[in-house]
C-alpha cells in the first residue's frame, strides 16, 4: 500500500522549495517593490494558486525567503563552534571568532541575499523583523562570550556585532572570493582586537 501521506508532503516540499529559490532570483533581480508573483510562478513551475496556499502573498514569500536565509547564518555558526568545543576550543572569543569566520563565509555564499536585504526594501515590517532578529543575535553573543550584564559589557557585545554585521555587507560587495578572504580575515583581525579591549 503506497504511502500517499509523505509522498504529498515530499512534493509539497519540493514545490514550496522550488518558490523559494524562484523567489531569490527574482527579488535579488528586481528588489522587492518591483518583483512580480508571475515571474516567481513562472520560474517556479508552479501555479499562483500554489504560491499563495504555501506564502499567503508577496510579503510573507519575501519574509520566508528572509527567514530561510537568517536560518542558514545561524545553522553555519552553531555547528562551526560546536565542532570547535568538540576539538577542544573552550575560549570565548576563540568561539566567537570560529562563529564569525563561518558567518562571513556565509555572506560571500549568499551575498545575492545580502544586497537584497540590506538595498531591496521590503515589506511593510521587514525592519522591526530585522531590529527583533538583532537582539536576537545580541543575546546569543553574549552568551557565546560569557559577557557581564554591565553597560561596558553591553557596549563591548554591541560594538563586535556590528562590526560583524558591517563586514558582512562588505564581503557582499566583493568581486572575488580572494577579495572577500582578505575581508574576512581583516574583519577577524579587528574583531580579536576589540574583544581584547
Amino acid at each position: 500500500m503506497p504511502r500517499t501521506g509523505s509522498w504529498e508532503w515530499s512534493r509539497s516540499a519540493r514545490t514550496r522549495q522550488s518558490m523559494l529559490v524562484a523567489a531569490r532570483e527574482v527579488f535579488t533581480a528586481y528588489g522587492f517593490a518591483d518583483a512580480g508573483i508571475a515571474e516567481v510562478v513562472s520560474r517556479a513551475g508552479c501555479s499562483v494558486g500554489s504560491l499563495y496556499h504555501h506564502f499567503g502573498n508577496k510579503a510573507e514569500l519575501f519574509l520566508a525567503l528572509w527567514d530561510e536565509h537568517q536560518s542558514a547564518y545561524e545553522e553555519g555558526s552553531a555547528s562551526a563552534v560546536s565542532a570547535a568545543k568538540a576539538e577542544g576550543v573552550s575560549e570565548p572569543l576563540d568561539l566567537f571568532a570560529v562563529g564569525t569566520h563561518a558567518y562571513l563565509q556565509g555572506c560571500w555564499e549568499r551575498r545575492d541575499l545580502i544586497r537584497l536585504f540590506t538595498d531591496g526594501g521590503g515589506p511593510a515590517g521587514f525592519e522591526q523583523l530585522r531590529r527583533t532578529r538583532g537582539r536576537d543575535w545580541l543575546r546569543r553573543n553574549s552568551l557565546l562570550l560569557r559577557a557581564g550584564d554591565s553597560p561596558a559589557d553591553r557596549l563591548k557585545v554591541a560594538m563586535l556585532t556590528s562590526a560583524i554585521g558591517e563586514a558582512g555587507r562588505e564581503v557582499a560587495l566583493c568581486e572575488t572570493r580572494e577579495q572577500a578572504e582578505e575581508v574576512i580575515e581583516a574583519a577577524l583581525t579587528l574583531i580579536r582586537r576589540l574583544g581584547q579591549v
